[in-house]
């Protein structure tokens, strides 16, 4: 299908509402039915059925279709967050006694998940360098269920051979999961690499605006339903329809957000890399970065999220540069409007921070849609106060 069709028209049946150009918020809790047979039909199967919002609603079904089809899916989920996108299908598809293959330094979220909450259910879990597929498959243990990818990370940025996961993983039926919050579904679609279940926080650039907290899951009709009938109403993950209504507004302009985030972070990136006090620059699409052709083999763009290093990076200089910084806000997330920057060491115990670990130095800048220039130099002014 066509973007366009997919982000303007699809799952929208504007003469069932007046012809409205918007959808409406179907903010009903549930809906009713004229017969005893009817009623007794949607509460055999709710996955078919329109009965309680905690299951289907109207507006989230809209959503649903659209971001489905964006990931080239049979069928999607949407959760009130990206963690719950997450965690619902882990807790849904694995038992006691289970292994995961995981990718070092995944979410922060999600490492709690897997090393605090899974732990106490007899899920164990296995990390390993992606950057190597070797890796993956050498973890595999006679009970993996699942392999987790996140591709690119957020900080470093490693990425995974999508295509050479999925294969491992399809000879030994175990199922493949990724994260694909930095890409999106315009700039990589793991689904078509044969990844089986892609995980999103809708947060980031699907709403684009910071003002809604959704996740989103796609994958084949047969995994989604089997999450649904359990897990999904089981937890009351379901995310509210005026949030749902948010998301299909911000899909409208997530090409051209998409767009120009990815420019203006090329102009940034090549002032960063010039300056005299920045030593490195992690950008997935930059001409340095390792894994460069293989980011430019399963991407077909790189959004606005990269990261930095400071030369003589002590943490007296970061915090000094990150506390100057007067338009470049200081928050976690990314995918809204405005620009924002976080450094590693807000994570990081000062007594614990180690000058000689690259992630503790890592400064990860998100390129909002200011211009390059007012971007610039807020940077230049912040560098100049920390050195």
């Amino acid at each position: 299908m066509d973007i366009s069709y997919i982000l303007n028209e699809l799952g929208e049946e504007r003469d069932q509402y007046f012809n409205a150009v918007a959808p409406p918020i179907i903010q009903s809790s549930n809906f009713t039915f004229k017969t005893v047979a009817g009623f007794r039909e949607a509460l055999t199967d709710e996955f078919e059925a329109t009965l309680y919002s905690r299951g289907q609603n109207p507006t989230l079904n809209i959503l649903r279709k659209k971001l489905a089809a964006l990931d080239g899916a049979e069928d999607a989920l949407v959760f009130g967050s990206g963690i719950a996108a997450i965690t619902v299908p882990i807790l849904a598809l694995l038992k006691h006694g289970d292994h995961i293959v995981s990718i070092e330094n995944p979410y922060s979220w999600t490492i709690k998940l897997f090393n605090n909450f899974l732990s106490k259910y007899g899920i164990s879990t296995t990390f390993v360098d992606g950057t190597d597929t070797a890796n993956i498959e050498q973890a595999i243990q006679p009970k993996t269920r699942l392999i987790y990818l996140e591709s690119p990370n957020t900080f470093s940025y490693d990425l995974q051979d999508l295509t050479a996961v999925a294969a491992i993983a399809k000879q030994r039926n175990i199922i493949t999961m990724i994260d694909n919050s930095y890409c999106t579904p315009l700039y990589q679609q793991p689904i078509k690499l044969g990844i089986d279940l892609v995980a999103q926080s809708a947060t980031k650039y699907i709403g684009g605006h910071s003002d809604v907290v959704a996740g989103v899951l796609t994958g084949s009709k047969a995994l989604i339903k089997q999450i649904f009938d359990h897990e999904f109403l089981n937890t009351g993950a379901a995310l509210s329809p005026h949030s749902a209504w948010l998301l299909i507004r911000g899909l409208r302009t997530l090409p051209l957000r998409l767009e120009r985030s990815f420019e203006t972070t090329k102009k940034v990136i090549a002032w960063l890399k010039q300056h005299p006090r920045v030593d490195k620059v992690l950008w997935p699409f930059d001409e340095e970065f390792a894994q460069r052709e293989l980011a430019e083999q399963q991407m077909q763009g790189c959004g606005g999220l990269f990261s930095f290093t400071l030369k003589g990076s002590s943490i007296e200089k970061i915090e000094a540069f990150c506390n100057g910084l007067k338009h470049v806000l200081m928050a976690v997330s990314w995918g809204g409007h405005e620009s924002l920057i976080i450094p590693a060491v807000a994570g990081v115990s000062i007594n614990d921070y180690d000058e000689q670990n690259l992630r503790h130095q890592l400064i990860r800048m998100y390129v909002g849609l200011e211009e390059p220039d007012y971007l610039i130099k807020d940077l230049e002014q912040a560098l100049r106060s920390a050195f």
